[in-house]
This record gives structure tokens, C-alpha cells and sequence, in this order.
């Protein structure tokens, strides 16, 4: 995307949920999750974090184009606790998204493979010879005037997982700027939003939610 410019929102974070060992955010869609390559991408959630919690350090990202619920750890105890919990997929997340067009069937699985689309990087792919073991649990909550609502839960954490994932459903996710086209591309911003997050708390293990209000 040659055209691309940098240009987050300003508001201050939003706080979910905030103790001892975890911060809670809403993270607005436009905004890094962390900094990019040269100062112009310095702004980030976890630069924007740190001036408030200089403590704070990350645990998983979200998309630049994607909203919802991130969390970050105040300790290295629950940093390494809650990577874990990711890399064994423990957590629990589920994604709010509206797509182009509406499935057929009310619920399903997509099981893909993924792969970068080198060429075309930032890009992803499906590749049955070189991805990665990808599965996303889909269900349509209702139809809307030229697509459908879905709640998207992502089995594992494959990069753009869910936006390769509805384009090969045929149903590409409106507003994205890489692998939607024409009217489904046609958005103010990509609809998809990290709706809620469950995990183990790391002090004690106790089961915790934490949600964000879809803003679309």
C-alpha cells in the first residue's frame, strides 16, 4: 500500500481492566499495536501505555486496521504466564466482524493453512504445502442489507488469520484494505473488532473477561 499514511487517533488509551499484574485496552483501529520501522511509526498502544505504566510490557499484537481488547503485563512473571496461555491457545477470543455477502450455512469451520504471500507482503495466503495449521469457528448473528454479522472465533493465531480466512469463505471482511475489493472495500475502516478476551489470571489462575463495546 504505497498510499499509506500514518495517521492514528489521538485519543487517550481506553482502560478495560487494570491491577497488579494486567492492563486491560480497548485499542482503537488505525493505531500500532507496536512501533514500526523509522520515528514516524513510533506511536503506538504500548508507547501510549508506557507513559502511563512505564512498567508495561507486551504480551500479543492486534492488526494496525483492527479494534478491541488487548492485553499487557506490568510484571515479567505475567508476561511469561499469559505467553503461555497464547502459545499453548489457552486464551479465549472472540472477534465481531461484518463481511461482504452472507454465508449459506448459519454456522462452520474454516481450516486453512497460511502462509506470507511473499511478493505481497504484508499479505497472507492459503498454501496446503508450505502454511501453517490454521482453524476459525465462524457463525452469522444476523444479515444486514449487503452482508452479515459474524462472530468470529479464532482456534489459532496466524497473522491476518481471519481476514484470509473469510476471503476464502468468500465473504472477505469490509473495509479491508488488502483483500477486500470494490464495494466491500468501500468503508471507513476495516470491520473487525476483538470483542472480548479470556485468559487465566496470572496470580492465582482465576478465569477473566474482559470485553469492548463494537463500535460498528
Amino acid at each position: 500500500m504505497s498510499d499509506f499514511v500514518y495517521a492514528p487517533p489521538d485519543a487517550a488509551p481506553v482502560i478495560l481492566h487494570e491491577d497488579h499484574e494486567l492492563v486491560f485496552v480497548d485499542k482503537p483501529a488505525g493505531l500500532l499495536s507496536v512501533p514500526g520501522k523509522g520515528a514516524h511509526l513510533a506511536d503506538c498502544m504500548l508507547a501510549r501505555l508506557r507513559a502511563v505504566f512505564p512498567e508495561i510490557l507486551l504480551v500479543h499484537r492486534l492488526d494496525l486496521d483492527t479494534s478491541g481488547v488487548m492485553v499487557f503485563a506490568r510484571t515479567p512473571h505475567a508476561q511469561r504466564h499469559l505467553g503461555l496461555q497464547f502459545e499453548k491457545r489457552q486464551t479465549r477470543k472472540i472477534y465481531i466482524a461484518r463481511v461482504h455477502g452472507c454465508p449459506e450455512a448459519e454456522e462452520g469451520v474454516v481450516d486453512l493453512p497460511l502462509t506470507v504471500d511473499w511478493p505481497n507482503r504484508p499479505r497472507q495466503m492459503v498454501c496446503h504445502k508450505t502454511g501453517r495449521a490454521a482453524q476459525t469457528e465462524w457463525k452469522v448473528i444476523r444479515t444486514e442489507e449487503t452482508g452479515a454479522r459474524m462472530r468470529l472465533k479464532p482456534l489459532t493465531g496466524r497473522s491476518h488469520q481471519l481476514r484470509v480466512h473469510m476471503l476464502a469463505l468468500g465473504h472477505p471482511i469490509l473495509g479491508d484494505p488488502f483483500y477486500a475489493t470494490d464495494a466491500a472495500r468501500a468503508h471507513p475502516r476495516l470491520m473487525l473488532h476483538a470483542q472480548s478476551l479470556r485468559l487465566r489470571h496470572p496470580d492465582g489462575g482465576r478465569g477473566l473477561t474482559v470485553s469492548a463495546p463494537v463500535p460498528f
